[in-house]
């Protein structure tokens, strides 16, 4: 398995409010992260930091997950941990009052991979039956999508597309979608910020991720080409690619 890390401050924003990363429990399986703060300067910094942070060190803990239950079980137990320690530190901190965070995380093991998402943070999978979201946006124009009231197309311009409508860290609990897929050789899970999918579109995605680049120009030719289009927001992405012939790879 291999797997790539980035993030840039984009264009225009004048701090990178976004974190993320790929973390190794015990038996070196992975956590791949990507956090888009929220609540101004300092504030986003803080929430997408502490709960990165705090889900590195509590895997890091982690001895081997062996079914997808006990992968499903670690990240709701762990990120309701992580919205408690970030709810409580916003209600006792004035200048990080009202922060919190988007949050999309992956536990990667040999034959599955177990999704967590809170926002409008994304994973996408690339397979041999296509290039799919897996995640629902937690958001306003996603809702009026949904409920018909607006088209697909509409809410790429909506004046409210900013509108998170979940986030970590803003109440004392929290509610996440968990899902887990059959992780098998060749496929590319992509998790990003929306940073990247605001700018970039599926076939764009698509194009780049199935070229002859390495995983780490994959991941700079979308933060790139995000960029090109505007950069107007902080852009962060993790690849995870399964090579079963390469069962030592470390990252």
């Amino acid at each position: 398995m291999k797997a790539v890390f980035k993030t840039d401050r984009g264009r225009i924003r004048q701090h990178n409010e976004d974190n993320g990363g790929v973390f190794l429990n015990r038996s070196g399986q992975r956590l791949a992260i990507v956090a888009d703060g929220m609540g101004g300067h300092r504030a986003g910094d803080v929430a997408s930091e502490m709960a990165l942070t705090n889900l590195q060190q509590l895997w890091g803990e982690t001895a081997e997950i062996k079914t997808a239950d006990e992968a499903e079980t670690w990240l709701k137990i762990n990120i309701e941990k992580g919205n408690s320690v970030l709810y409580k530190h916003s209600q006792n901190t004035s200048e990080c009052e009202g922060m919190g965070t988007t949050l999309v995380a992956a536990i990667c093991t040999d034959h599955f991979a177990s999704i967590a998402n809170i926002g409008d943070s994304r994973c996408y999978i690339l397979n041999e039956n296509g290039f799919h979201q897996l995640t629902d946006d937690h958001s306003l124009v996603n809702e009026l999508v949904r409920s018909g009231q607006i088209s697909k197309e509409d809410a790429e311009h909506h004046p409210m597309k900013n509108v998170v409508l979940r986030a970590l860290g803003t109440e004392e609990s929290v509610n996440m979608d968990i899902k887990t897929i059959i992780f098998e050789e060749g496929d590319l899970l992509l998790l990003c910020s929306d940073g990247l999918s605001n700018k970039v579109t599926e076939n764009e995605m698509i194009e780049i991720l199935n070229g002859g680049q390495t995983l780490e120009e994959k991941a700079s030719s979308l933060v790139d080409l995000a960029n090109d289009h505007g950069g107007e927001d902080n852009i962060t992405i993790v690849i995870v690619e399964f090579l079963d012939n390469h069962p030592g790879e470390r990252l």
